[in-house]
């Protein structure tokens, strides 16, 4: 009898393990530099002013003296925080108006038509949230480096180079995760038993279980996204 090959286990991000596992697909992992894959998503303009901030030589302004790593962690803690509580709220069952929370759909007395384009819509305005708020935060750390030395200077000119040269690519990217997780919905509405076999509990815990399993690629791309923001407080710390 025939067996499949063995997977290769990656060692890439998260969110790469969890969507290659969500989907059932076997990831080849890349054999490619990454400079050699980064040079794949710039083109000469990007090159120029990638060179441009690197050659720079941007004044530092005095520092205020002031504890500004630990305001700088704080501010990124407390940001990061609130992100992750959005996610939560965002893969939790619906409320009704008012904020009192609707049985889970799971649980409802009779079946219940489940679209996958509320889910979608989630997670998309969940993204948009993350792209903005972690967009801003960035800002203020490049302003905190700025202020710091001229190394650290020079090196939020890069970062804010390397955002605007990056960010559509990271955005097409991200972007096709919705449609990735529209087919691991259906693969597992699909399982769904009949609804006169077993009570609504368990007939909807395949939905239960698909919200933890959105929440879980959700928290891996906030992990993503947040990793310019972890290298710029890491640059931000004192050797």
């Amino acid at each position: 009898m025939a067996h499949d090959p063995p997977r290769t286990a990656l060692s890439g991000p998260v969110l790469i393990r969890l969507l290659a596992r969500l989907a059932d697909v076997d990831v080849r992992e890349s054999r490619q530099l990454l400079s050699d894959r980064l040079s794949q998503w710039l083109n000469w303009t990007d090159a120029i002013t990638l060179s441009s901030a690197l050659s720079t030589h941007p004044p530092a302004f005095v520092s205020s003296g002031r504890p500004v790593v630990a305001d700088a962690e704080a501010m990124c803690a407390r940001q990061r925080t609130a992100l992750t509580k959005a996610i939560a709220s965002t893969c939790a069952p619906e409320t009704r108006p008012g904020g009192k929370a609707r049985q889970p759909i799971q649980s409802a007395p009779a079946p219940l038509t489940v679209d996958y384009a509320d889910y979608r819509q989630r997670y998309v305005l969940m993204q948009q949230t993350m792209e903005l708020e972690i967009g801003t935060l960035r800002d203020r750390l490049r302003r905190l480096l700025a202020a710091a030395t001229p190394d650290l200077a020079r090196l939020a000119v890069l970062d804010a180079s390397m955002e605007q040269a990056l960010a559509p690519r990271e955005r097409a990217l991200l972007s096709t995760i919705p449609a990735w997780l529209g087919k691991h919905f259906e693969r597992l509405r699909a399982t769904e038993p009949p609804a006169e076999s077993l009570s609504p509990a368990k007939s909807r815990a395949w939905l239960e279980a698909f919200r933890k399993d959105m929440q879980s690629v959700l928290l891996a791309e906030l992990d993503v996204r947040f990793q310019p923001v972890d290298g710029l407080l890491a640059a931000l710390r004192p050797s």
